[in-house]
């Protein structure tokens, strides 16, 4: 090997472990990722890659698996400072008695800064490097994410009733495209439509917003299938299930994010499989509000592409994907009555490609493959708590938690170092939390 065949990078990581979720079910050892510019330029053996690569950096991870970022594909991220406000009570209970009024009484521009930050700091520090969000005041969470160098879809809102983001449908709408416009095409933030739920959002909306995707290409997320009462109030009043009605609307298809998704009927899974729409598994938010359990082995069966999202941290009370995703493996089991319904390979899966797939960004995210977009994470497998290693997926969906996540890049650029977030100032942050905490807990006092 001669100096003129030696390629310059940028960041070489040298890992024990490595699952790389393309091959799929992979786990290999000694193995070095290399880093160029915004992008992977190759994975290999780190005995081939001392012959063929000289970079700037070198970082040793003797007791880590690195693997591709977790995409986290459904929350509403500035609720982190609604975190344990209102527990322990069924879905619409909790939103109508509770969430809203408080949503009407402190949300705000700084209040959406200030908890988006908040949720991006806990997101980034437990391994999501691309969330999805889904709130109000959107072009305030896709600058946020942008300054933070987070990748983001960013759903704008979209209801039949005024909130504080807007008087109605032809207002949402019109916001909407202002935001796809400014943010389309960008690295980071992919602008998307937000549905709230086909119980919030009637038929002349929903139509425009399937318009508004197909001119656009934008992705359309919705709240479906809840809950059993949505599933009972639609064939009332409408005598037809709520997706069968997105059905007729043109509402779903390749670009659709169906989140939730507890009631489902074989009916349903032809429907998703037919029209190719995605499921956004949210186990902990469905197991907290009582909503139901996602039938993840029967829509896995029938080919239908499944994500894992947090949901809001109202609801569930973390944004850690890693422990989500323990718990959609371990519910998987119990709703099928079949501890083989989803392996730890497959829930690695849904927390990373599926996401990517949903995204429409599979050809860049969701696995460590040279020429994708270096957005990687490491996880420390040292603890005790954690011993022995046989085998680091399992680990990784069993035994781990989020914590455990010690470094993070996206677009090649560090997140996360020895367990530090490089672009968040936690100490200032704290204190607007607190400030907000303060403000909640007066009005609940009163």
């Amino acid at each position: 090997m001669t100096a003129d065949t030696i390629t310059a990078a940028d960041i070489r990581i040298n890992a024990r472990w490595l699952i790389p979720i393309e091959p799929a079910g992979m786990v290999l050892e000694h193995q070095a990722v290399i880093i160029q510019g915004a992008r992977i330029a190759a994975v290999l053996p780190v005995a081939q890659a001392d012959c063929e690569f000289r970079t700037r950096e070198t970082i040793d991870l003797p007791h880590h698996v690195v693997m591709p970022g977790l995409i986290n594909m459904h929350g509403h991220a500035a609720m982190s400072l609604f975190r344990g406000m209102a527990d322990d009570l069924p879905l619409m209970t909790w939103l109508n008695d509770h969430i809203w009024p408080a949503e009407g009484r402190f949300v705000s521009e700084q209040f959406i800064a200030d908890g988006t930050q908040l949720a991006m700091a806990e997101m980034l520090r437990t391994g999501t490097t691309t969330f999805s969000d889904m709130y109000f005041f959107p072009e305030i969470v896709a600058q946020m994410a942008h300054d933070a160098g987070m990748r983001a879809q960013v759903c704008f809102p979209l209801l039949d009733f005024p909130t504080i983001w807007g008087t109605g449908p032809d207002e949402y709408l019109s916001k909407g495209k202002a935001l796809i416009d400014t943010w389309k095409g960008d690295d980071y933030i992919m602008p998307a439509i937000g549905p709230h739920a086909p119980y919030t959002v009637s038929d002349s909306p929903l139509a425009e917003a399937v318009a508004l995707s197909e001119r656009t290409g934008a992705r359309m997320q919705i709240h479906l299938h809840e809950t059993e009462f949505e599933i009972t109030e639609a064939i009332e009043k409408q005598e037809k299930r709520p997706i069968e009605r997105l059905a007729e609307l043109d509402a779903l298809g390749e670009r659709t994010q169906c989140v939730h998704m507890t009631q489902v009927s074989d009916s349903d899974i032809a429907l998703l499989a037919d029209t190719g729409a995605h499921v956004i598994h949210c186990p902990e938010s469905n197991l907290k509000l009582a909503s139901g359990l996602c039938p993840v082995q029967k829509l896995k069966k029938s080919g239908v592409n499944l994500a894992i999202g947090t949901d809001g941290a109202a609801s569930n009370n973390d944004l850690d994907l890693f422990g989500e995703s323990r718990t959609a493996a371990m519910i998987a089991k119990v709703a099928a009555n079949d501890a083989a319904a989803l392996s730890a390979h497959e829930t690695l899966q849904m927390a990373t490609l599926n996401g990517a797939k949903a995204l429409g960004r599979e050809h860049e995210l969701g696995s460590l493959v040279a020429g994708k977009l270096a957005d990687i994470i490491a996880v420390d497998l040292s603890d005790p708590f954690i011993q022995p290693v046989y085998d680091p997926a399992s680990h990784l969906v069993y035994s781990n938690h989020g914590r455990a996540v010690t470094h993070s890049w996206i677009n090649g650029i560090p997140q996360v170092q020895d367990g530090k977030l490089t672009r968040i100032d936690v100490p200032d942050l704290m204190l607007r939390v607190k400030s907000w905490a303060e403000k909640i807990r007066q009005q609940q006092a009163g």
